[in-house]
């Protein structure tokens, strides 16, 4: 029995009534925090006393260590119990009347200097417990030790002094008791409690009761050994963070480490991509945990812009002191773990590729263009990031993608480039006259479809000590001649004299539309095709420019003429009689509209259209040159 005393009356460290006056008069809209760091304080407790029972006491049983919230609608007050470890009545003094250990000042001016922060600081500095006078307007503490049959009660109402005395009847552990604020009655309502713990503290390790329910069902498994889950507990896992019931990832890593930072983490890769259906950008970051327990459930500092599709969780224990609960401080810490994470991630992925190629093309296919988003960002990764693009090309008619380092094994032995040629689309690509020469020769060409795509291989510029070039830049480098595909001889060509001509008409007929014209010697068939000056943006990147800027000037490209063409002999013969030259003049601008229209740089169609339909006028009148001869 406990002998009646009178309550004892001490005052609070001056740091701690700066702290209890700022918490009690601040606006804070993240109430919910305070049961987090109570609740959170609860799970320690309980984590220092099966610690006691393993190590001081290693016979003894800590039984069924738990947390109970008992919310009082009646009286408007909300308990936080647990049976762990308890306190004493020097401790409750001690760690209930100042701020713990160090950081006060530093707490203080934090909170000071950007009052908008103050909630992300709660939890550091040891100042979590004080969080209770956001809540309440009194806090009782009741507490006993697991070293004493002698229970306490701590008692404050935050206004600079609290009071310590003695009771009974109560089991090891502390009752954390919130005499709620008239407006906080919510915090007696279950549902509000649920959705509380749900978010924050639905991965504590010890069960979280309410009205005799467990409501923190969720087994964290990402500190589980991997070799004691199943894919269909990781499959679960999934559906829980991302609420997509049914829908199971293209793949998951689980890794922990205890160097440079000893952290846990299990990632996952959903198996569609929200982009791709037109709903916008993914805007969601990592579950960030501190021994369990939420600290930001959209932590984007953990993984790059480029990574931002995939969901999952990070918890440490090594987190600093000073920085418990909260939104890391030091971003160093940040680095380390995002280092080794990317790198993780992208062996992962490598190996993904080589020993399921058909789980890395449906990757591919959904979150490849994130992963080139990454090479104008991630220098330290840029080949790696390489080695995982794919891209259709030239070869086997474009049926399956090819990597960068396929092509490269595949290159002839004189071949120094990595040719690509960059579209609106496939379909388009794979007809276009650039190609002819490049078909004839035998080299492989990679087909850019995605706007992102040339974007992606301009920044990296080369791999593996091969540089890109584009097959329409003026200064090509054309493959060279093989036994199997001779040049067409010249005598095939038109006469020198009347395709001279030609190119005479048609620089007259388009004048300042363009910047050169010019035989051409990359083409096989096709009677022309654009290039693109030295220096001068590729048509893909022009049109980017031009959505992202209506004032952008279009530079003038090169119009190529191929003397071996058909049409082109056939005008170099009419262009010996000058009563001809106004059709070859109709002819080349169609023909340089042609060529616009294929690389989708058209900006005037009507002006096509009326060509076409003026031609099949003079035929139908049997008034075409080339009908009449």
């Amino acid at each position: 029995m406990t002998t009646q005393a009178a309550p004892r009356e001490f005052a609070f460290q001056a740091e701690i009534q700066q702290v209890l006056h700022l918490l009690a008069h601040s606006l804070y809209q993240s109430k919910e925090i305070a049961l987090r760091e109570l609740i959170s304080n609860a799970s320690d407790a309980l984590d220092k006393y099966r610690h006691v029972c393993l190590v001081e006491e290693p016979v003894k049983d800590p039984g069924d260590l738990s947390i109970t919230l008992i919310p009082d609608p009646t009286a408007n007050t909300l308990t936080i119990a647990d049976n762990g470890i308890g306190m004493t009545e020097e401790e409750l003094i001690a760690h209930l009347g100042t701020i713990a250990k160090s950081g006060s000042r530093d707490f203080l001016s934090s909170l000071q200097a950007d009052a908008k922060k103050a909630v992300n600081l709660i939890g550091q500095f040891g100042v979590g417990f004080y969080s209770a006078f956001m809540l309440a307007h009194t806090v009782e503490v009741r507490s006993r030790s697991y070293q004493s049959d002698q229970a306490y009660r701590w008692t404050s109402d935050g206004s600079g002094k609290f009071t310590v005395e003695p009771i009974d009847g109560l089991d090891r552990g502390t009752q954390i008791v919130l005499h709620l604020k008239d407006d906080l009655k919510e915090f007696t309502f279950e549902h509000r409690l649920k959705s509380i713990v749900q978010t924050y503290s639905r991965f504590v390790p010890h069960p979280i009761r309410l009205n005799d329910v467990i409501i923190n069902d969720v087994k964290p498994i990402w500190v589980e050994p991997k070799s004691q889950l199943s894919e269909e507990q990781y499959a679960g896992f999934f559906e829980h963070l991302t609420h997509q019931t049914g829908e199971k990832p293209i793949w998951h890593l689980h890794y922990s480490t205890d160097s440079p930072i000893q952290f846990h983490a299990l990632l996952y890769c959903p198996a569609s991509n929200p982009e791709r259906l037109g709903f916008g950008r993914a805007e969601h970051g990592l579950n960030l945990c501190a021994k369990r327990i939420l600290v930001q459930n959209d932590c984007r500092d953990l993984l790059p812009e480029y990574l931002r599709f995939l969901h999952g969780v990070v918890d440490s224990e090594d987190l600093p002191l000073n920085v418990s609960r909260e939104t890391l401080q030091d971003n160093s810490v940040f680095q380390k773990i995002r280092r080794v994470l990317v790198r993780k991630i992208l062996d992962r992925l490598s190996d993904l590729s080589k020993e399921q190629p058909a789980h890395f093309a449906e990757f591919t296919q959904q979150f490849g263009n994130s992963m080139k988003e990454g090479v104008g960002s991630d220098f330290e990764n840029r080949e790696k990031l390489a080695a995982l693009w794919r891209f259709p090309s030239t070869r086997d008619d474009h049926a399956e993608p090819t990597s960068l380092d396929a092509y490269i094994e595949r290159m002839k032995p004189d071949q120094q480039k990595i040719f690509f040629l960059a579209g609106s689309s496939l379909k388009s690509l794979a007809r276009h006259p650039h190609l002819e020469i490049f078909r004839q020769r035998g080299t492989e060409v990679l087909l850019l479809p995605e706007p992102i795509d040339e974007w992606a291989v301009l920044h990296l510029a080369k791999y593996r000590e091969h540089e890109f070039q584009s097959v329409d830049a003026s200064n090509i480098d054309l493959p060279p001649k093989t036994e199997e595909a001779k040049e067409t001889s010249s005598s095939s060509e038109a006469d020198a004299t009347g395709f001279g001509r030609v190119i005479e008409i048609f620089k007259r007929r388009l004048g300042e539309k363009v910047a050169e014209i010019r035989r051409s010697d990359r083409l096989i068939d096709s009677p022309c095709c654009l290039v693109s000056a030295d220096g001068n943006f590729s048509p893909q990147l022009q049109k980017m420019m031009m959505l992202a800027n209506k004032e952008f000037d279009m530079p003038k490209r090169i119009f190529e003429i191929n003397p071996r063409a058909k049409l082109i002999k056939r005008l170099a013969d009419l262009s010996a009689n000058p009563s001809h030259e106004e059709f070859i003049g109709k002819v080349g601008e169609q023909l340089f509209l042609s060529s616009l229209l294929l690389e989708g740089m058209l900006l005037e169609p009507e002006n096509l259209a009326q060509g076409i339909q003026a031609f099949m006028e003079e035929a139908a009148q049997g008034r075409s040159p080339i009908i009449t001869g």
